[in-house]
């Protein structure tokens, strides 16, 4: 008989994969009996990732949409699950063990089933915890393998994190092939492994189409095995996406396995109301480079959602490191030239950074530390004269295990540096929390919610809570909103990409100052030169001295504040920016000249 491969449609990281926003829930309990008609999927991803902190910036609350929009997958008998990071759960740091478990409560009250948990280092103590407490909260535990492809990262190498997983207690493995570059021979092999050492573990494999091997390694995996594909549906399947599940269906059908049909009426209907919603707003921070495939991902290992943010970082630097590479008697590079330099430095400087799996937040560091080579390099400096405090803590081990050795002009640099390496286990730096934000709740007179939800809310994403909580939040999104539609003049008819015009022309200041080094803020947010302080002259005048690693400014992001961070000491030439304006991350905020 015939063996059954089940189809599990990733809703939610289709979106996440595309742009900045999610549908609102309105917009989710709209689609969601569409989706349940097309009679194909045995499971929905709901939430997890950023699905909480879209809704936060929405003015929304997540709790309420989580419960809407798992419930009439529910009511059909259609399995839920959300993706959560590890150590870092919902956010991009890390989390106390107490918040984290909680999480897991509280996710499985609102009606999510399978906890799929990955670690970026693949570092097993990291999905330890949340193994634990996913199946002490009655979910299923999904453990991630962070696939990429690189020397260190053999099918033996996977296997052995499998041993771990499964001793951990996790009833599955997803192989989650984030940028999409496993080799569809390899990724058969690691399940054939899997499914001989551990028959009765269920698989599932998560493949982006950026570079085009995903449709080929679904094939393999089904072959050797595997048990859920994940898949997309248009208009936002394919290019750095997911495959659309009518192609991988009948693909599966051709070779010979069980699938389930495809009621036609109701995909199209899911395919009208996605659309409808980027028609409606969610197209404006969508680019229209996510629906190309490329095959330059293959080297570099990047994920395709990448794509949009390095070209945003490419343009806010091309104009400085070619007014370096003028004063240096180098040729001038198009954009084009510095994306495919970019990505070889990526290549270059991936394997002597330990081959971190390029998934959030490693592919950022690798991506950062690569762009600020190359500005170095421009300037006829060294590589890695300047590293980022996120980075160092990644090569510090203070996230956990890297897979591979870090080169040894790295570890030299971080002993002149006076730098010290950590093998602890990463959560035992982040103590308990939940007594704090519980008191916290009690202070601003907030009910703890239905099944402390909201507690969890405020300890997960504090800053963004409040912001919810005071309106702050709806009226900032609104009037963002407002903005874009007022440029376009008109609703969206085409997915556009969004183009910040620049507040200054960064090419006459490069062109003043051919020997200046540019500073760029670290994140989207409110740029503040010096903290409390409303004078919009406060910014450093010219000639103030600076130094380089430490703060010059500061970047008021909704999550905390990030420091602005020259690359070099010198004196300032110019500024860009006056405090409390808006700057958006990788923007030139000044330059500063040795």
């Amino acid at each position: 008989m015939a063996r059954e491969i089940k189809f599990s449609l990733v809703y939610r990281d289709m979106w996440q994969s595309s742009g900045k926003y999610q549908p609102r829930v309105d917009q989710l309990v709209r689609v969601a009996p569409a989706i349940v008609d097309m009679g194909c999927f045995d499971r929905v991803e709901t939430n997890g990732g950023a699905f909480e902190q879209v809704n936060l910036l929405y003015g929304e609350n997540p709790n309420i949409s989580v419960r809407k929009w798992t419930a009439p997958f529910h009511k059909a008998g259609i399995q839920t699950h959300m993706l959560e990071r590890g150590l870092n759960a919902l956010r991009m740091y890390p989390v106390p063990a107490d918040v984290r478990e909680l999480m897991f409560k509280v996710k499985k009250k609102q009606g999510t089933d399978i906890a799929r948990s990955f670690c970026g280092l693949n570092d097993h103590r990291n999905l330890k915890l949340s193994i634990e407490y996913a199946k002490k909260a009655g979910m299923i535990s999904q453990a991630a393998l962070s696939i990429t492809h690189s020397p260190v990262h053999t099918v033996e190498y996977y296997l052995k994190l499998v041993e771990k997983l499964v001793e951990y207690g996790t009833d599955e493995i997803c192989l989650k092939d984030m940028a999409g570059v496993g080799r569809p021979t390899e990724l058969g092999q690691l399940v054939a492994g899997i499914k001989k050492a551990h028959p009765h573990i269920k698989v599932q494999y998560h493949g982006h189409s950026g570079p085009g091997f995903s449709p080929a390694s679904m094939l393999e995996v089904a072959r050797a095995g595997a048990d859920y594909l994940d898949v997309a549906v248009e208009p936002l399947s394919w290019g750095k996406v997911h495959p659309d599940v009518i192609t991988i269906q009948q693909m599966m059908k051709a070779d010979g396995f069980l699938v389930k049909d495809i009621n036609m009426d109701a995909y199209m209907e899911v395919r009208r109301l996605t659309q409808e919603f980027i028609d409606d707003f969610l197209g404006y921070w969508i680019s229209p480079t996510n629906s190309q495939m490329t095959s330059l991902l293959v080297g570099c290992g990047l994920p395709g959602g990448m794509m949009g943010s390095m070209l945003a970082d490419l343009r806010g630097f091309k104009a400085a490191i070619n007014a370096a590479e003028r004063a240096h008697g180098k040729p001038e590079s198009s954009l084009d030239t510095l994306m495919v330099r970019l990505f070889n430095e990526v290549e270059y400087v991936w394997p002597r950074l330990g081959y971190p799996p390029l998934v959030t937040p490693f592919s950022q560091y690798v991506k950062n530390t690569a762009l600020m080579n190359l500005m170095a390099m421009s300037s006829d400096k060294p590589r890695f004269s300047t590293i980022d405090k996120d980075t160092w803590g990644m090569i510090q081990g203070k996230m956990g295990n890297l897979p591979g050795p870090l080169a040894p002009e790295i570890v030299e640099l971080a002993k002149e540096k006076g730098m010290e390496f950590h093998t602890e286990n990463p959560q035992d730096n982040y103590p308990d929390e939940l007594p704090k934000f519980r008191q916290m709740m009690k202070e601003e007179g907030w009910d703890c919610g239905e099944d402390d939800e909201e507690l969890f809310e405020l300890a997960m994403h504090e800053r963004q809570y409040r912001d919810y909580r005071s309106g702050i939040a709806k009226e900032r999104f609104n009037k963002e909103l407002e903005d874009f539609r007022a440029k376009a003049g008109a609703p969206i008819e085409v997915v556009r990409p969004v183009v910040e015009m620049p507040k200054f022309d960064v090419e006459e200041y490069t062109k003043k100052y051919p020997k200046a080094v540019p500073v760029q803020a670290p994140v989207k947010g409110k740029l503040l030169w010096q903290v409390d302080v409303d004078d919009v002259s406060a910014a450093p005048v010219a000639g103030t001295k600076v130094d380089a690693g430490k703060p010059m400014g500061y970047v008021q992001a909704y999550y905390g504040m990030e420091e602005i961070v020259p690359a070099v000491s010198g004196r300032v030439v110019a500024t860009l920016g006056k405090q409390g304006e808006d700057v958006a991350k990788g923007e030139i905020v000044a330059f500063v000249q040795e």
